[in-house]
């Protein structure tokens, strides 16, 4: 199965609740006019992807249809799907830079998938010819120690951890002596998220960047955050709490495969400007997949012949 089907598979969910309601209004008008437009935005407040966001859609597509005076509901149709693309693309897609040492900071709460994502992600680096460092920096859960050494003899890569409680300063600073020793050029860390004290955590990652940068100096930095998109828009507010902590450079938003409430990666994208850069829509490693909007969309608005 290719990453596209992955995909159309891993969205069915979403695109079954999306596409449900659009598909009655698109067929119940031969040509476009207010009512439609009207109509419109109700349905996409009531598709789970936000109001905020279902209005900005809205009044993206009704400007556009008017400027290129479409008339037929299917070019409408066509233009939603180029208008919602637009508004997820990013400038910088990439988490890697090649020819560069890249150091990948993970955050994100417990339960959302977090360990598992670095291990997918571990795996999809070395298969294609990279040298990982795994550095075991969420030190308040002994199970996650114990799980990213699992996905580290999974994936074939090295590893720096130490015991739960230890300091994830040290933990990092070990890692940064370890891949410089061995030449690796991503060091993929995983970093405790923590909602209930922004302080901490915000001083947690103060620390392990100062590391970094003495350490590590020049490399290409991401710091990533991993959602459940299964909780909604709570995954929305999840992320913008985040995002007011720490420097965000990109979205990982895990389990579309389980949820109707996909939608969310669009008030993501365009609510905080802050780009998804994978999603996982299933449990194989192939099933995390770097972010794409045009395939994104395509996904979600493919006719049920189609899919």
């Amino acid at each position: 199965m290719g990453l596209f089907d992955s995909l159309k598979r891993g969205l069915s969910k979403t695109r079954n609740r999306f596409l449900g309601s659009l598909e009655a209004l698109f067929g119940a008008y031969d040509e476009v006019d207010d009512d439609f437009f009207d109509e419109l935005e109700e349905t996409l407040i009531l598709a789970d992807i936000g109001m905020e966001t279902a209005m900005d859609i809205a009044e993206r597509v009704r400007r556009t249809s008017r400027e290129q005076r479409l008339k037929k509901p299917m070019e409408v149709y066509e233009l939603m799907k180029e208008q919602i693309a637009d508004m997820m693309r990013a400038e910088d897609p990439d988490v890697i830079e090649d020819g560069a040492r890249n150091v990948i900071l993970v955050i994100g709460v417990n339960g959302v998938g977090k360990t598992t994502t670095i291990g997918k992600m571990a795996a999809q680096f070395t298969s294609e010819g990279h040298k990982v460092l795994l550095a075991a920096a969420d030190t308040f859960r002994a199970a996650a120690i114990d799980q990213l050494k699992v996905w580290a003899e999974r994936s074939h890569v090295d590893i720096v951890a130490h015991q739960e409680g230890a300091d994830p300063g040290a933990v990092v600073y070990d890692a940064c002596q370890a891949a410089n020793a061995r030449g690796a050029d991503i060091l993929l860390c995983d970093t405790a998220g923590r909602l209930h004290n922004k302080k901490n955590l915000m001083d947690e990652l103060g620390k392990i960047n100062r590391i970094l940068d003495r350490e590590m100096p020049g490399a290409h930095k991401e710091v990533l955050l991993v959602v459940d998109s299964t909780t909604g828009q709570n995954a929305l507010q999840q992320a913008r709490l985040f995002a007011e902590t720490a420097p965000i450079t990109g979205i990982i938003l895990t389990k579309l495969d389980g949820t109707a409430k996909g939608g969310v990666v669009i008030s993501i994208a365009s609510q905080l400007g802050i780009p998804v850069k994978y999603i996982g829509v299933g449990e194989g490693i192939d099933d995390l997949q770097r972010f794409d909007p045009e395939e994104f969309a395509e996904a979600l608005f493919m006719q049920e012949e189609e899919a």
